[in-house]
């Protein structure tokens, strides 16, 4: 795989509309998921239409068969494309039938803030047919090649800095305290942790701490901490635990707490994931 500079990438645009069914098919995905901090990779087989929703991460869609449908909120006609980019907290659906790659970046990252610099904060922006071809290619070689682990992680995360056009990853333009509470947040989530807590991490008063975080990363502590927690479950199934188990290990009060909140994120129940 060869690196593309920054001048060298083609511009995405926004996306053109077509039909979009009546019906609505149930969600199904069955693939991988492969996680790192700052990002996530799903990858595999899916077929459905799924339920307005927005979730805190930039999503990167990328079709391996047949182009993807999507559209933003309020629902107009879908554009039919290969490969997309919605920004954070942009409500939409989509709809797909065969494999798929769906990549989610943290807005927090430098390559979050890279991505946001380069398709902006607003829109859905289709990729350009033969980019997101290559970018599928990629990702599909690699995975042949490499099989699971920290190998296709690096993979994912390369392709992501060049669709970026980052030729190195920077550091992201956080307030040192904030990133530091931040980095603190990612290891704890798992045993909980409050925004007290955060805040003594940052060295700041929680008031001045909780104005510091929305201001830098543009969403509430609360909002950010949900979406760890939603990852935590997530990793926690793939592992063979059930969502049952997920639900109560993330801090969710019991299963239905997790599908609803899940389903708000993503669009669909995640029931629906079957996790290899």
């Amino acid at each position: 795989m060869t690196r593309t500079s920054k001048a060298d990438l083609p511009e995405p645009s926004e996306c053109v509309a077509t039909v979009w069914p009546a019906t609505r098919r149930a969600i199904r995905l069955v693939g991988e998921l492969y996680f790192w901090q700052g990002g996530s990779l799903w990858i595999g087989t899916g077929s459905g239409r799924t339920a307005l929703h927005a979730h805190h991460a930039h999503h990167i869609a990328l079709s391996l068969g047949r182009p993807v449908r999507i559209c933003m909120d309020p629902p107009a006609r879908p554009a039919e494309v290969m490969g997309a980019f919605v920004p954070s907290k942009l409500r939409h659906e989509c709809e797909f039938d065969g494999p798929l790659v769906h990549i989610f970046i943290e807005p927090e990252s430098a390559e979050g803030h890279a991505l946001a610099r380069r398709f902006g904060a607003t829109a859905i922006q289709s990729l350009p047919t033969a980019h997101a071809l290559d970018l599928s290619l990629d990702l599909t070689t690699a995975l042949q090649q490499c099989g699971a682990g920290a190998a296709m992680v690096e993979v994912c995360k390369a392709m992501v800095g060049r669709l970026a056009g980052l030729d190195t990853v920077v550091r992201p333009p956080l307030d040192p305290r904030l990133a530091t509470s931040i980095e603190y947040l990612r290891g704890s989530i798992r045993n909980g942790t409050s925004l007290k807590e955060a805040a003594a991490v940052a060295r700041l008063s929680p008031s001045r701490y909780r104005h510091l975080f929305v201001a830098q990363t543009g969403t509430s502590f609360r909002a950010y901490v949900l979406w760890l927690r939603l990852n935590m479950a997530v990793q926690s199934a793939t592992e063979g635990h059930s969502w049952t188990t997920c639900a109560h290990e993330a801090g969710f009060a019991d299963s239905s707490h997790l599908t609803r909140t899940f389903k708000r994120m993503f669009g669909i129940n995640p029931a629906s994931l079957v996790l290899k």
